[in-house]
């Protein structure tokens, strides 16, 4: 795996990192806003030249025609500003987010499988797609309701001064205070903010849950009960929305009341200056045509700014739940595995969950390369926590694994992914065609390589089948094939892999008879030439193998041949009696009695 760069913390730092990647274009982008802002001004102070012009007569037309010349011209530069700045905007606003969405999923992707197995699938979805629509409601609101406001605000300072000094600093002033007071109240609402963008992400995940499973729900006839759950969680996040929207609509009365008296202010001072003669009619008009211009555009920028707060809350509760460090990084100077097809070593392996249940303790087994071992046990006893820990899906708190001379903890993770073919109980196919779905093993495989890894893992036959052959989209998780199908699509692509390390995790659920006969000829040929650990399910899998392991409560507690296992009349035997009874008892051609002089 690639270093990855950590996701940012803060929301402001999160933002930037992807405005840095284009700096030219935001740059441009931003200071053809500012210039739009400032002819807007400029448009304004032209209207006062107009109407100071008019005011002298006739004998200055000449005036009046200059003034109403540049009025049009920079209106004129204005529309053809902001036009450039759509187009610009729209580009680069658009690729930012995509590279957000790209750089999020990834980083998502490289979480540890327990952080996948802690969290709704559907919410993770979610809050991708919903960090994308925050960021690119933020940017958006930077650049046509945030910069433009502040632009005519400071226009209008300058243009004040001309008029009245002391005007345009009580205008500053006011706007300041204002300024202050919003942003502080935003600040303030930023939790209601984070506690409805995750009662959404939330309900997000109910939903894909739901539909995921439909078939359980329309097999126990439970659409009335979902209905209610999401209800329920629905009526959760509306109060959250309502919290949060009755937040910002205080922000509003406390806005618009301010907005009065500066308005109402500003207006009464200049026409007391013009009843005084110190002010121009078309000092009049631009004081009142900036202050309207002022009192709309900072209405726009409040909501903004609310909104803006509104959107951080989602994308700061997408980096607290998304954007942690991962919990099994590679090292720093992490090295390539030297010698994949090398021997496996577990040296006091102790494995404890995050409930502190203790899932192995002090395993040490030692398996020379090429040697086929079947991990043996109860549910529960440890089996499959020594398969993700071989994958570095996670990592024991004490101990070591070893491959050839190499702690896996001091390897990069894509070389020690590379050395590992996995073969699980249920293999999860894509929605995408029986090709990409083998070429998974190996992305730059052949069709030809493809066809042959099928033909080994004993599916061509039943693809060649289908409608489109190996054309044909399998469906949500492979829906569309039989549970046999599916587990020879994934030997397929264990064969296209071609791994030294093989780790098998057998599947629970019967097969028929003739489905069960080609996955077993199929792992027979997979499994020659490497070395393979595998959770036996199905104790009459066992002969197989050429080594047993007995695991119970995290411990070896037996490890032999199955002829030394089964003679020592240990823990194994019973196994191997007790299933042996089970088969008896439901008909199925499983596993025989072993003699009692065995």
């Amino acid at each position: 795996m690639p270093d990855l760069p950590a996701l940012p913390t803060h929301p402001t730092a999160f933002l930037w990192r992807y405005v840095r990647q284009r700096p030219w274009a935001f740059g441009l982008l931003g200071l053809i806003v500012v210039l739009a802002g400032v002819c807007s001004v400029t448009v304004q102070y032209a209207m006062k030249l107009i109407v100071d012009a008019m005011a002298l007569g006739a004998d200055a037309s000449v005036q009046v025609w200059w003034a109403l010349g540049l009025f049009l011209a920079v209106i004129a530069i204005e529309a053809a500003l902001w036009r450039c700045g759509g187009w610009l905007g729209c580009r680069n606003i658009v690729a930012a987010c995509a590279a957000l969405r790209v750089e999020v999923f990834e980083h998502l992707s490289h979480h540890s499988t327990r952080y996948f197995r802690q969290h709704h699938s559907g919410a993770l979805a979610n809050r991708i797609s919903s960090t994308a629509s925050a960021a690119g409601a933020i940017y958006g609101a930077m650049v046509w309701s945030i910069v433009p406001p502040c632009v005519d605000f400071l226009g209008a300072v300058v243009v004040l001064s001309m008029v009245d000094w002391r005007m345009a600093a009580a205008l500053l002033g006011f706007v300041l205070v204002l300024a202050a007071i919003i942003i502080s109240f935003g600040a303030r609402g930023r939790s209601l903010h984070q506690q409805y963008g995750e009662q959404a992400a939330h309900v997000g995940g109910e939903i894909v849950d739901a539909i995921s499973n439909i078939w359980a729900v329309q097999a126990f006839s439970a659409q009335a009960r979902e209905r209610a759950r999401l209800e329920k969680a629905l009526g959760e996040e509306a109060r959250a929305q309502r919290r949060s929207w009755m937040y910002v609509e205080k922000a509003r009365v406390i806005h618009d009341a301010c907005l009065w008296l500066v308005a109402g202010g500003m207006l009464l001072w200049v026409l007391r200056a013009w009843e005084q003669g110190q002010a121009s009619p078309g000092d009049v008009v631009v004081v009142s045509a900036l202050t309207f211009r002022i009192l709309h555009g900072s209405r726009d920028l409040a909501l903004a700014l609310v909104g803006t707060a509104q959107q951080f809350g989602v994308i700061a509760e997408m980096l607290r739940l998304v954007g942690r460090p991962h919990s099994v990084p590679d090292v720093p100077h992490a090295q390539p595995l030297r010698d994949p097809a090398g021997a496996i070593a577990f040296e006091g392996v102790q494995y404890t969950y995050p409930d502190g249940c203790h899932a192995l303790r002090g395993i040490t087994l030692s398996i020379r390369p090429g040697m086929k071992v079947g991990l043996v046990g109860a549910s529960g006893a440890g089996k499959s926590t020594l398969l993700s820990l071989l994958q570095r899906a996670d990592e024991p708190q004490q101990g070591r694994i070893l491959i050839g001379d190499q702690d896996i903890r001091e390897v990069t993770l894509a070389s020690l992914k590379d050395a590992i073919s996995v073969v699980p109980q249920d293999v999860s196919l894509f929605r995408r065609t029986i090709m990409e779905n083998i070429r998974y093993g190996r992305p730059d495989a052949t069709e030809e390589d493809v066809i042959t890894a099928a033909r080994q893992a004993h599916c061509d036959t039943f693809i060649q089948r289908l409608p489109d052959g190996y054309a044909t989209i399998v469906g949500e998780r492979g829906a569309l094939l039989s549970g046999g199908e599916r587990q020879r699509i994934g030997i397929a692509r264990a064969f296209l892999k071609d791994a030294p390390i093989l780790l098998l995790d057998e599947a629970t659920s019967a097969l028929d008879s003739y489905s069960e006969q080609l996955i077993k000829d199929a792992l027979a040929e997979l499994m020659r030439s490497r070395t393979v650990v595998a959770v036996a399910h199905r104790l009459s899998s066992l002969t197989r193998y050429d080594r047993i392991v007995v695991v119970d409560a995290g411990r070896i507690v037996e490890d032999g041949s199955l002829d030394e296992l089964l003679a020592a009349r240990g823990p194994l035997r019973a196994l191997w009696d007790l299933q042996a009874g089970h088969d008896r008892r439901s008909g199925q051609d499983g596993i025989h009695p072993v003699p009692a002089t065995a």
